[in-house]
């Protein structure tokens, strides 16, 4: 009896040598379709490349059935993943970090049908996964592709997708000093060549948004996208208002908010310069660089060899790891050594949690600094809010004052709700005649 096939997936393949010790591949992940094996990510190592590679194969090849009405025991979960990528996930903001993720989760789940997923299932896969926010992240896409399915008409049941407890909110915020020290490691960094710091600046564009994102506390995505001007499909910098209007024309509004902001007058000074001074082009004399007549920021806030920054990531934590706010682990490889890796909690999210801690301990008023930052007033109490110089001030006089005397004045009502009889006692009355007149 044959086996039954586990799908596309990902192995890991040691190095391989002819009998003559020549080399015939490499070591590192390779996509496994039964006795198929092609590389995901070249001699390269990096899960995450693997990981879109095999997202992108199963969108390829993979047809998955869309039969009507169908006994989820008997439909793999790669025909609801199939069919969700296809349908849903390449309407996303970011559709190839969807696809990674659900590539993870086929890598897992990929051989088991959709009427075998349980309460068990799930608890291992978020302990395979460290049961950290990625995993809660990556069921979460599990759970919106069955239902997606199910939703269709393709399948007559779903089973609930148990995901692991919500991680504690961070509340990581960058002191002056850090902000300082990552700028100076962005404004100073040099590419690399034959092991020698040339003259070619590579984290400069970094420096431009870290300036942005802490005089602004907006996210990542909105500044790579802003514009220097008004643009189809992305938000813009009004340069003569002093205006960010985070948030493109025409785009819907989301949970994360991006209302407009008024720039400080710092910031728009930097922005205005930016516009209006060319690059440093070391090409020149050869005249070959598209980029000869460019101004730092052309056409975007944040640009790169003359286009806008997809993601500020991985230039982030190289700036990171330059400024040296963060550690190293050393993590076992496949071959049975071990390999240095950079870890760091500084993200480029960190810059708004520094702006609205920032806002909170110069004592802004909280309705004004909610604007300012696109979140509720409630949402910045609640996060934020200790950090302001009134932090319970009223409880703090209240509970070191001396206790307020009970005797009232005459003049002052009591509001307590007496009784009839408690009332009559109270009342005034004309007071007896002292005895010692008569006496």
């Amino acid at each position: 009896m044959s086996r039954t096939s586990k799908g596309a997936r990902l192995v890991w393949r040691e190095e391989s040598r002819k009998q003559d010790g020549t080399l015939r591949s490499r070591a590192g992940w390779f996509i496994r379709d039964g006795a198929t094996f092609i590389s995901a990510c070249g001699s390269t190592g990096e899960r995450e490349r693997a990981d879109k590679r095999l997202a992108q194969y199963i969108i390829e090849k993979y047809r998955p059935v869309r039969g009507r009405g169908r006994d989820p025991t008997t439909v793999p979960i790669a025909d609801a993943v199939s069919v969700y990528l296809t349908d849903v996930a390449c309407g996303h903001a970011k559709p190839k970090e969807t696809a990674s993720r659900m590539a993870a989760v086929l890598n897992w789940f990929g051989d088991m049908m959709i009427g075998d997923v349980d309460g068990k299932t799930c608890r291992d896969y978020g302990k395979a996964h460290g049961d950290g926010a990625a995993a809660r992240r990556q069921l979460e896409d599990l759970r919106a592709a069955l239902n997606h399915y199910h939703r269709e008409g393709y399948v007559t049941s779903t089973p609930p997708i148990l995901l692991p407890p919500k991680s504690a909110p961070r509340d990581r915020w960058l002191t002056r000093d850090e902000a300082a020290a990552l700028l100076r490691a962005a404004w100073r960094m040099r590419q690399s060549w034959k092991g020698r710091p040339s003259d070619r600046r590579t984290g400069r564009h970094v420096a431009r948004f870290i300036l942005v994102a802490l005089y602004t506390g907006t996210r990542s995505a909105a500044i790579c996208g802003a514009a220097i001007r008004p643009t189809d499909g992305a938000g813009h910098v009004d340069l003569e208002r002093g205006i960010f209007y985070r948030r493109a024309v025409g785009r819907l509004e989301t949970k994360k908010r991006q209302p407009p902001m008024r720039l400080p007058d710092r910031l728009v000074a930097h922005l205005r310069r930016w516009a209006l001074t060319p690059l440093e082009i070391k090409t020149r004399r050869r005249g070959k660089s598209a980029n000869i007549g460019r101004m730092i920021a052309h056409d975007y806030v944040v640009e790169w060899n003359g286009k806008p920054v997809q993601s500020i990531k991985k230039a982030f934590r190289s700036v990171v790891e330059a400024a040296g706010l963060g550690w190293y682990d050393d993590l076992a490889t496949p071959e049975g050594g071990s390999r240095r890796v950079f870890r760091t909690d500084i993200t480029p999210h960190v810059f708004r949690h520094t702006a609205a801690t920032w806002l909170m301990q110069q004592g802004s008023d909280p309705w004004a600094a909610a604007g300012f930052l696109g979140m509720t007033v409630e949402v910045l109490i609640e996060t934020y809010g200790h950090h302001h110089p009134d932090f319970q001030a009223d409880a703090i006089r209240a509970i070191v004052s001396k206790s307020r005397s009970r005797n009232l004045p005459k003049n002052v009502v009591r509001m307590a709700a007496w009784t009839e009889g408690e009332r009559s006692r109270h009342s005034p009355q004309k007071p007896p005649r002292s005895s010692w007149k008569q006496s």
